[in-house]
């Protein structure tokens, strides 16, 4: 069984079977567990969806079935990187330059309304689905795109807007990177926000460590706690 949070309009399909929605807590998860006789729980989870982590923490405590987090690994600075490291997102905006700037938001449409009291900046969002609302910036282009994308791509996307600064989670993973890469190339400056911490846990990072640990607890089927945005 793999699950999707919910956040998106049209989320990859999945060669699974597939729920969307959330499961309404640590309780709701442990109820949902016991009644589809789950018998192991892979966190697929986003690196900062840090509740579903903590809920899928609990729920597994509760009803005594295995858990594995499934974690890509976080990109690290390399030479020509102009990175300001921030350990939340509430520390991004106090982050960027007083004076006016052209900034790439690469964070999602949850967190915007932070960055509305930095209205002398000019922000550009990229989005996966068309917002419902106005954003709550003063000064902003979206630009609707789903990845993964390509630094050739993300290359033409930062001068064409003249970006000055990048705001990005640390998420990790192959298909995110492109505007890293990109940034690099153009010398752009990057507001690299680090991931919320979790509780220590047994953690694979590739597909085959995934398949293994399966094959070491030996019980299946397996089910998937949603990738998240």
């Amino acid at each position: 069984m793999f699950s999707y949070a919910g956040r998106t309009q049209s989320p990859m399909a999945q060669p699974l079977p597939t729920r969307i929605g959330g499961f309404g807590g640590s309780a709701g998860l442990a109820a949902y567990i016991r009644a589809e006789q789950i018998s192991h729980v892979i966190d697929a989870t986003h690196p900062f969806a840090a509740r579903i982590s903590h809920n899928a923490i609990a729920a597994c405590a509760q009803t005594g079935v295995p858990l594995l987090r499934f974690e890509r690994p976080p990109w690290q600075a390399d030479a020509g990187d102009r990175w300001h490291h921030v350990r939340a997102m509430q520390d991004a905006p106090d982050a960027l330059p007083e004076t006016p700037a052209r900034v790439f938001l690469a964070i999602g449409r949850q967190q915007l309304d932070l960055f509305a009291a930095h209205a002398q900046h000019h922000y550009l969002v990229r989005l996966v689905d068309p917002p419902d609302a106005p954003l709550p910036l003063r000064a902003a282009q979206v630009v609707i795109a789903r990845g993964p994308f390509t630094e050739a791509g993300d290359s033409a996307l930062l001068r064409a807007h003249a970006i000055t600064h990048v705001v990005a989670k640390n998420s990790g993973g192959s298909g995110a990177r492109a505007k890293l890469l990109a940034a690099r190339a153009l010398g752009i400056e990057v507001i690299m926000i680090d991931r919320p911490a979790l509780p220590a846990h047994e953690i694979r990072d590739d597909v085959e460590g995934v398949m293994g640990w399966l094959r070491d607890h030996a019980v299946s089927p397996a089910s998937v706690i949603p990738r998240g945005v």
